[in-house]
């Protein structure tokens, strides 16, 4: 009878730890991250989820995500990159609605159809394609963008609308585009493996009747591994109304949201990733 609780648990807690939406990163999707180590609580929100992304029955990056404003606070990935195909759907998380809800990430009609969720029950827990009809001046706006991933799985798992905010679309095609596709290039030069986390601060501004927050700025920043004992950083940070980025130090970037944030000090990666 001992020994059938036992199993019982085990069990239990291995479902727990396979399950997508997480009770944090620091002992799951922790490939994700520098040491792995994630950026500490100084970004956590009033009501987090902890996702590890999963597709296709495998993680592809890690997401903290603001469940009363409906956006992403970061995501996390190794940056392995090669040009992208836009798919031509979009995907959510069904745990947001109850760990009960599948692992992978899914398309609303198949929540809806297969699983009969309700839309009501669908975007209570999170955005859905509905808050992105109709934008004027934004558009969705990858944090983790498709290019910087090279396995087919990866790329189609970065569109989920847990990875997306509402982006500035002058911002979104322009500077940004260029960070992402020409600077992430350039930097990566003798890098082994990068470690990046790019995240939103939130704004004062909504779409879709106040569901989903327009963040203020977008920023992203990376860590190198040259070899094991060099490494080097680097991070940007843009205002969501501008098509500027500024490039940063990491521990300028870290300074900076230190500021936005208003809370103890921001850290985005392991202390041996250097600041300046």
């Amino acid at each position: 009878m001992l020994l059938l609780l036992l199993l019982q648990v085990s069990a239990s807690c291995f479902w727990l730890g396979r399950s997508e939406v997480v009770t944090s990163f620091e002992h799951s999707c922790s490939q994700f991250f520098f040491r792995g180590t994630p950026p500490n609580e100084a970004l956590k929100p009033e009501n987090p989820a902890w996702i590890c992304q999963r597709h296709q029955n495998r993680y592809h990056f890690a997401t903290l995500y603001d469940r009363n404003r409906r956006i992403p606070v970061y995501s996390a990935y190794l940056y392995q990159p090669k040009p992208c195909t836009r798919p031509k759907t979009w995907l959510v998380e069904p745990q947001l609605m109850g760990l009960n809800y599948p692992k992978n990430m899914e398309t609303e009609e198949t929540l809806l159809k297969k699983f009969h969720v309700s839309l009501d029950q669908l975007s209570e827990s999170q955005a859905v394609l509905q808050d992105y009809k109709n934008l004027k001046g934004l558009n969705r706006g990858h944090l983790n963008p498709c290019g910087h991933h090279s396995n087919p799985s990866s790329r189609a798992a970065t569109f989920t609308l847990t990875n997306i905010v509402p982006q500035n679309e002058k911002l979104n095609g322009g500077a940004w585009s260029n960070y992402e596709e020409q600077t992430m290039k350039m930097k990566t030069q003798g890098c082994n493996t990068t470690y990046v986390v790019v995240g939103a601060v939130p704004g004062n501004n909504y779409i879709a009747n106040g569901r989903v927050n327009i963040p203020s700025y977008l920023w992203s920043s990376a860590c190198c591994e040259v070899d094991t004992h060099h490494w080097k950083s680097w991070a940007v940070i843009a205002e969501n109304d501008k098509n500027q980025v500024r490039l940063l130090t990491l521990g300028e970037l870290e300074d900076e949201l230190t500021q936005l944030y208003g809370r103890k000090h921001v850290s985005l990666f392991n202390n041996n990733c250097p600041r300046k």
